[in-house]
């Protein structure tokens, strides 16, 4: 059973959410807020397995919240709910730890995919929502260089992005109309061009790196 903390300002959004994820099994709420203060306080309380987040919420945003966690070693695996006007503070939020985000008219097995990802040790970031992010912080850096100046090839960052938004290697190689092992290829020179262990830091080190 994955534990699910739901932060959000909105009392429709709650309900709403509340109601898809009691339909799914391996999925329990185990504790709701409204306010940044709140979440801080129900998460160190119950230790979910998964932690939806709002961006914009009283006493504390979502950025608030991940920093004020992360600081005391109890941030869980943090899902941002996003919309396009907050798509660019989303990014700064993975910066500072949380695992991805998702617009908040996601589908319910889109969500339910995500939250099994996160539970999972995974990372999930939609490629269209950040790359309009990056566009919107205006940043200027080359885009498709590793933060050790290793150059990613153009479908090495395709790869990289379909990582992101958290398809596996079979997924990505019907995707793109190549076989599996050819992914595996694409993913190891990934991990080796951006000095990193696992698929997870790999996309984390290209948000923070704007490679996405």
């Amino acid at each position: 059973m994955i534990r699910i903390v739901l932060v959000d300002d909105h009392t429709l959004v709650r309900e709403g959410i509340r109601t898809l994820l009691g339909l799914v099994e391996d999925l329990a709420l185990v504790g709701e807020a409204a306010s940044g203060a709140e979440a801080i306080a129900v998460v160190l309380a119950t230790r979910p397995d998964v932690l939806l987040l709002d961006m914009r919420l009283p006493e504390g945003d979502g950025l608030h919240v991940v920093t004020a966690l992360a600081a005391r070693g109890a941030l869980p695996p943090t899902l941002i709910l996003t919309t396009f006007d907050d798509d660019a503070a989303a990014i700064e939020v993975v910066r500072a730890g949380a695992r991805g985000f998702l617009l908040k008219d996601v589908t319910l097995s889109r969500l339910v995919a995500a939250v099994r990802a996160l539970a999972a040790g995974e990372t999930l970031i939609q490629p269209a929502l950040t790359a309009r992010a990056e566009q919107n912080l205006a940043a200027a850096r080359p885009p498709a260089t590793t933060a050790e100046g290793e150059p990613l090839s153009p479908r090495e960052r395709e790869v990289l992005r379909l990582l992101a938004a958290g398809y596996s290697n079979k997924e990505i190689a019907r995707a793109l109309f190549v076989a599996e092992g050819t992914v595996k290829n694409h993913v190891s020179n990934i991990l080796t061009k951006m000095a990193v262990r696992d698929r997870t830091r790999a996309v984390l080190k290209a948000a923070e790196r704007g490679l996405l």
